[in-house]
């Protein structure tokens, strides 16, 4: 096996499990945070704050990851 045909399977893998990866991570902090709200209603406010601001850096690291996928997609067809 080449450097390309390696590349071409573990590209689609590695992006694969990052998004697997932050499905799990997205679904227990939501799960959390709405836990959370229904033990403090008086402080929803907070809680959904600190959950999106949590989310947009955990779907960050899948887009990093895409990045990083397409550009070594791009390195293999060079």
């Amino acid at each position: 096996m080449d450097y390309h045909t390696g590349l071409a399977l573990a590209a689609p893998l590695a992006v694969g499990i990052a998004a697997v990866g932050s499905a799990l991570g997205l679904g227990k902090a939501i799960g959390a945070a709405m836990e959370a709200m229904g033990r403090q209603p008086q402080s929803i406010a907070k809680i959904q704050t600190g959950m999106i601001i949590g989310a947009a850096f955990i779907e960050a690291l899948t887009i990093y990851a895409l990045v990083a996928f397409l550009l070594v997609m791009g390195k293999i067809a060079g």
